[in-house]
């Protein structure tokens, strides 16, 4: 099926409200349905994407998906699609949007100290979705259209994750009355909390986990004099609420489950993030030779990351030697794809040799769904003049995330080197619609047309101008 097609049909198709539906156990499904659920969604995250508060990193994001998705499979909605993804925003938060978008900010990845502790946060906001909590919240917007909808549940996403700029979203799309909507109310807190409990259960998590943070969250809005965590004024934490959640988890024994080694690596590529190289650098240098605090594994991945961003390639060789070995001496560590991907880097950056291709090409067979791996191999293919690979392996990994804008901007590369100009504007429309730059797709697939091509080939941009100008006309009448 055709990329742009599948866009089409999650995102932009007219969606009439449906009348008779069956009842499935609330009233939100009688205004909308999860198919519609997920084009709101689908819209909202476009404007996401494009954003600057989008964290744009594909280990942090698969790692989301790969944690949520263990507790979504535990659900009463196992078949329902979701997507994790991170914020560049260091205050705590958290959120779910229709259709199974939960965003995850960066402050909240850092302030849990566990992976149950995250775990917990996520089977809360799993629950808000597989409740439809926000399809009631919107269902009385049920006469505006699609579109609005999904201007809405931006509204939404705003008052959530920034109180502060929720009025000028709400009045940005003439949603007088949804003030009061902005926050789930207690019942919906309370269900989301019963359920989530289940979930982190049924996962294997310590569900001792969710009241430590609601908990440790409650004692910092008193140090802060009341200037409480963005997550305490949208999810709002009562004493009778953690008093409630401890009374369900009292008769469930304490659990230690240890946190993965990707949990590690993340919040180290977190903490890196918000400093210099050269402070990132003194700062793990000072962890592991403290050996007070953080784990030595993700404390000297930290630092072999900030010596190759300061380009002290010879010394970040060295100590990648030794997290390689502390590694397969870890049965939590050994073989993890965040550590290959660090080697890809380290290795290219040493040499960049035929052996650098080697590796590559053994550790995509080891984690086919690694995309930060696949970014790089298919740099090093294209570098190399190994385009026809390159646009091989791309499509493949297309198939499997055909929203990836990076995966399409490489695909257009790969396609420029083997002089497809149809194929190579093709991609590149892709890449812009998914960001919603519907201007840009559009002279894209014209610069397609004419590369000249087969009439099926043709008869395909055809189809997909035709409907991007459709797309556009609806945009320009808003």
């Amino acid at each position: 099926m055709k990329k742009l097609t599948i866009l089409l049909m999650l995102c932009f198709s007219p969606c009439a409200v449906s009348d008779g539906l069956p009842d499935l156990g609330d009233t939100s499904q009688t205004v909308l349905t999860p198919q519609q659920e997920r084009q709101i969604g689908q819209q909202s995250m476009m404007q996401i994407r494009s954003s600057k508060q989008f964290l744009d990193d594909a280990e942090i994001n698969d790692y989301l998906n790969q944690l949520g998705y263990k507790l979504v499979e535990n659900s009463a909605e196992p078949g329902l699609n979701f997507e994790f993804f991170a914020l560049n925003d260091y205050n705590v938060n958290a959120f779910a949007m229709p259709g199974g978008f939960i965003g995850v900010n960066a402050g909240l990845l850092l302030t849990t100290q566990s992976e149950s502790e995250l775990a917990s946060v996520l089977s809360h906001e799993i629950s808000h979705v597989t409740q439809h909590h926000l399809a009631r919240m919107i269902e009385g917007q049920q006469g505006d259209g699609l579109a609005s909808m999904a201007a809405l549940a931006v509204a939404i996403l705003a008052a959530r994750t920034n109180p502060q700029a929720a009025e000028a979203a709400i009045v940005s799309v003439q949603a007088h009355s949804i003030q009061k909507q902005l926050n789930f109310t207690r019942a919906y807190e309370e269900e989301a909390d019963r359920i989530g409990l289940q979930l982190l259960q049924k996962s294997g998590f310590n569900t001792h986990a969710m009241t430590e943070f609601l908990e440790r969250l409650q004692n910092s809005t008193r140090l802060l004099e009341g200037n409480a965590p963005n997550y305490m004024r949208t999810h709002p934490i009562t004493s009778d609420r953690i008093a409630e959640i401890e009374n369900r988890v009292q008769k469930q024994p304490y659990r230690l489950v240890p946190d993965s080694m990707s949990f590690q690596l993340v919040r180290t590529k977190l903490i890196a993030a918000q400093k210099t190289a050269p402070e990132a650098i003194a700062y793990f240098s000072d962890a592991l030779g403290a050996k007070k605090y953080g784990n030595p594994i993700a404390q000297r991945y930290g630092l072999v990351s900030a010596l190759l961003r300061n380009n002290e390639i010879e010394r970040a060789a060295q100590e990648l030697a030794i997290l390689r070995k502390q590694a397969q001496n870890n049965q939590i560590a050994k073989n993890n794809p965040m550590i290959e991907t660090l080697t890809g880097k380290v290795n290219r950056a040493e040499k960049n040799d035929p052996a650098t291709l080697t590796f590559y090409n053994t550790a995509v067979q080891n984690f086919p769904q690694h995309r930060a791996l696949m970014y790089d191999y298919a740099d090093l293919l294209l570098q190399n003049n190994q385009a026809e690979n390159a646009a091989k392996l791309l499509t493949e990994q297309l198939a499997r995330h055909p929203s990836d804008v990076k995966l399409y901007d490489l695909q257009a590369r790969a396609y420029a080197m083997q002089n497809k100009r149809l194929e190579q504007h093709q991609a590149q429309a892709y890449s812009y619609a998914w960001q919603g730059n519907l201007y840009a797709a559009i002279e894209q697939l014209e610069l397609a047309k004419r590369a000249g091509g087969s009439f099926y080939q043709l008869s395909t941009l055809e189809s997909d101008l035709r409907e991007l100008r459709e797309m556009l006309v609806v945009r320009v009448k808003k």
